[in-house]
């Protein structure tokens, strides 16, 4: 297995996939027109058992999702020195019409600011842009670079576009010119009712739209385009890459799969993803196809489809050490771009 080079950077753990609820949000939505319908998809999406034992987990877990002090707790006890937080999905809000959703984004970058403002040495932010309005998402992501955040979480789509849709590309130009990192986590899985049960909304409905929005990125030749484009793909990518001969194979014998420049394999390496995929197998299988240096440490933290010690988790892949501290911190400082030197100094 290729390995990624040891430098000079001290060993850090940072995870980069961690969310955090912001009651502003909630309290802008109430009343809405169209919050209701959205919570009708929702409940028809999930179905009422899944709804009933998230509505308790995020209860019991509500501390750590609010309070920087409970954050940090959880943290040490992880043994992770940097988390990236990003907007809970529930505020991405999809259906909100223009001025409703330029008010949720801004809430959610300074309501994310203010939070990461509290451990600014342990806590980098992700802000939110308005997917449903592609008009407003630069502004939504400029807003964002400007109080300080590393870039914008979105989902896989919105109603009515994917995120190969023409009309996100001044939006991708200007997140590549900016640097920003565009944290790609689905919320709400398009095969509905049919994931109703068992959990399956997200269990197999997270993992399928990941794989769908890659799969637009890459066949539409949105990364051909934007070559400096930072897209980091929650859940290790989802589906996309345990079937990639699949793609590639459809890709060589059918013409009207050549949307993009070359095999869709190709691309992993233009792409990042986080661990979290909850098998030491599936994780060896996702580095040796991205490379060491295209994988972060993520744990869905507090949530209960995370990992509650993610650097356990990555130890058991038995991947070795240059491979290890990549993952583990190496690739975030550097996909983030913020200084690492001194954050030894809180574990004193």
């Amino acid at each position: 297995m290729t390995t990624h080079p040891a430098d000079s950077a001290p060993a850090v753990t940072v995870d980069v996939h961690a969310h955090v609820i912001l009651p502003r949000i909630d309290q802008a939505v109430a009343g809405q027109p169209g919050l209701q319908a959205h919570r009708e998809l929702d409940a028809r999406r999930n179905g009422p058992d899944a709804l009933a034992v998230s509505g308790r987990m995020v209860g019991e877990r509500i501390g750590r999702l609010t309070r920087v002090p409970d954050r940090l707790a959880g943290m040490d006890a992880a043994g992770v020195d940097v988390q990236i937080v990003s907007p809970s999905p529930s505020h991405y809000h999809y259906w909100a019409g223009p001025a409703l959703a330029r008010e949720v984004c801004a809430l959610a970058n300074e309501g994310v600011a203010e939070h990461c403002a509290q451990a600014p040495d342990r806590l980098h932010g992700l802000g939110l842009v308005p997917l449903q309005h592609p008009s407003l998402a630069v502004e939504s992501l400029d807003h964002a670079l400007g109080l300080g955040l590393k870039g914008v979480e979105i989902s896989s789509h919105a109603p009515g576009r994917e995120l190969s849709d023409p009309a996100y590309e001044p939006f991708w130009t200007r997140a590549a010119q900016t640097g920003a990192v565009i944290f790609l986590h689905p919320f709400g899985c398009t095969l509905n009712e049919r994931l109703d049960r068992w959990y399956l909304s997200n269990i197999v409905g997270q993992p399928v739209e990941n794989a769908i929005a890659l799969s637009h990125l890459i066949f539409s030749g949105v990364l051909d385009h934007h070559p400096g484009l930072k897209i980091l793909a929650a859940h290790g990518g989802g589906y996309l890459p345990a079937h990639l001969g699949r793609a590639d194979h459809g890709w060589r014998v059918r013409p009207d799969a050549r949307g993009c420049a070359r095999e869709p394999s190709s691309y992993l390496k233009d792409l990042w993803f986080d661990s979290l995929v909850h098998d030491p197998a599936a994780l060896r299988a996702l580095v040796r196809a991205a490379g060491p240096d295209r994988v972060l440490l993520g744990s869905d933290f507090p949530f209960d489809m995370g990992a509650d010690d993610p650097v356990a988790t990555l130890r058991a892949a038995g991947l070795d050490e240059p491979a290890f501290d990549a993952i583990r911190g190496r690739n975030a400082t550097a996909l983030f771009n913020f200084d690492a030197t001194h954050l030894k100094e809180h574990r004193a």
